[in-house]
């Protein structure tokens, strides 16, 4: 497997064969690439035995916002070292988190462990790269005394969680597709329920998919992207990324012990629910940084692209109407906007031949690798994968809730589930990252055990709030015209 041992802090896109170098603060607004490919870091940066020794006494003792400085500052070399620690308190912190830890790590089973995503304000993962996303935006566009309009798509739980990371802030607007009827009605809640002015919800005639083309098709636009300043959150801005990364540091720490004189590091698997290959794609990045990882297992719901993928070597995107409407509805995705970067990996990072495959994906005609990669992939980059109905699902929340007196969301119940599932190919502990709180899927929640979820408290009157939502077609031009006006209104009223 090839891996970079050199350290750098410039960006390149996987599609670029020139190679032009960028820093983080340049492709911190922007999203996706000019030429529409995916930024990455010309080279991971190396977790070294040393360095993962400092970061567990440093995490003991200052706790997860000072670990997540020191990562940062790993990939970041155009802001101040004493900013990014400003920036990382900012972010994880109580009472924005509800749980002092941030991230914790309970056992499940014998086995098997839950890492604890969903403590932020909208008891979901997103919440993990997005409050610490909200920082930087917030420092950079004052920085560039700049205005940006971020556009992003949600399948449930991105949207929430920026919109509460960027709501309020200076300099910021937010434009949020959602695929019209698909979501929760706690989802839709969270969001169609604030009030902000800065905050622009769009429920979109489509699928999640359509959603994704649409941010795509807009940010393609050069002209358009450049004049509005259009950014992103989703996970193809590789900020997310690297926030991500953190937790899959601090979960390793909390379920090993330091290693005695002479005595290799403990090794992990992490089992993730995933439809978009954000949130793996993280752990992804950190093996190759050399975290101790052995396994990283992909659960999949029915909308199973990626397992597919992983089981026979063929990605085959599936059409909107292909895409099925689950009751683990953030993972009904059908083309996983961060397999690009991870296929840039397998193909030692062949500019050339990225770009050829995921323009022939673009067309939803997919690709497929030869037996000889696939074999890398699962031996030397450690994937492994599953599935789960609803079935599934439900027989999973009542078991665990049964037999361990803890209550998982739907998605996380595709992690456990498949976590079981590959158990005896896997000779290392399985930490399944729980992707949101019961109560935003209460409805499965009930059919699976005929209890509702808690309700914290600080979800409480959620439900009863005004709804603020536009109703679109599945048009670009009719979003970017929207976008327009609203930026151009805004714009004519700082002039008066």
């Amino acid at each position: 497997m090839r891996r970079v041992n050199f350290f750098s802090v410039d960006y390149i896109s996987t599609r670029d064969t020139s190679k032009t170098p960028y820093k983080f603060t340049d492709i911190l607004l922007g999203g996706l690439a000019p030429d529409g490919g995916l930024y990455v870091p010309v080279a991971y940066p190396r977790i070294t035995p040393e360095r993962l020794a400092q970061w567990r006494t440093l995490l003991d003792e200052k706790g997860y916002a000072a670990l997540a400085a020191e990562v940062v500052k790993l990939f970041v070399s155009d802001i101040p070292p004493v900013k990014i620690e400003e920036l990382t308190a900012n972010a994880y912190r109580t009472p924005v988190f509800a749980d002092e830890e941030i991230v914790p790590v309970t056992s499940l089973e014998d086995g098997i462990y839950l890492a604890h995503l969903s403590e932020g304000p909208t008891a979901a993962f997103k919440d993990m790269a997005m409050q610490l996303l909200g920082e930087f935006f917030e420092f950079e566009l004052a920085r560039r005394e700049a205005t940006l309009n971020i556009l992003g798509a949600t399948s449930g739980d991105t949207g929430s969680s920026a919109e509460y990371a960027m709501r309020g802030r200076d300099n910021i607007r937010v434009f949020m597709l959602t695929p019209a009827g698909r979501m929760t009605p706690f989802q839709q809640a969270q969001m169609f329920g604030l009030d902000e002015p800065n905050i622009f919800n769009i429920a979109l005639d489509g699928v999640f998919d359509d959603c994704q083309d649409v941010v795509k098709e807009v940010n393609a636009d050069a002209a358009f992207k450049e004049k509005y300043y259009i950014g992103a959150v989703n996970s193809i801005n590789w900020a997310r990324l690297l926030a991500q990364t953190i937790y899959y540091i601090s979960t390793y720490l909390k379920v090993t012990e330091a290693p005695g004189e002479g005595q290799e590091p403990q090794q992990i698997s992490f089992c993730v629910p995933t439809g978009n290959f954000g949130d793996i794609c993280a752990g992804h990045i950190t093996k190759q940084m050399g975290l101790p990882v052995d396994k990283l297992i992909v659960a999949t719901n029915e909308n199973d692209v990626l397992h597919e993928f992983f089981t026979t070597g063929q990605y085959r995107p599936r059409s909107a109407a292909e895409t099925q409407a689950t009751s683990s509805p953030s993972m009904d995705i059908s083309r996983a906007s961060n397999f690009e970067r991870f296929i840039f990996d397998v193909l030692e990072r062949d500019a050339d031949r990225t770009s050829d495959l995921f323009a022939v994906q673009a067309k939803a005609d997919g690709f497929e690798l030869d037996d000889y990669l696939m074999e890398q992939i699962r031996a030397d980059y450690g994937f492994l994968s599953g599935k789960s109905t609803h079935a599934d699902r439900l027989s999973t929340i009542r078991a665990t809730h049964t037999d361990h007196d803890v209550m998982i969301d739907p998605h996380t119940a595709d992690g456990v589930f498949v976590a079981r599932g590959v158990a005896d190919r896997v000779d290392t502990p399985i930490v399944v990252l729980e992707t949101a709180l019961p109560v935003k899927f209460s409805e499965t929640i009930v059919e699976a055990t005929g209890v509702e979820p808690d309700v914290p408290e600080r979800f409480a009157e959620i439900m009863h709030a005004d709804r603020h939502v536009v109703d679109m077609p599945n048009d670009a031009e009719t979003v970017k015209q929207y976008i327009a006006t609203i930026a151009d209104s805004n714009a004519a009223e700082d002039n008066e």
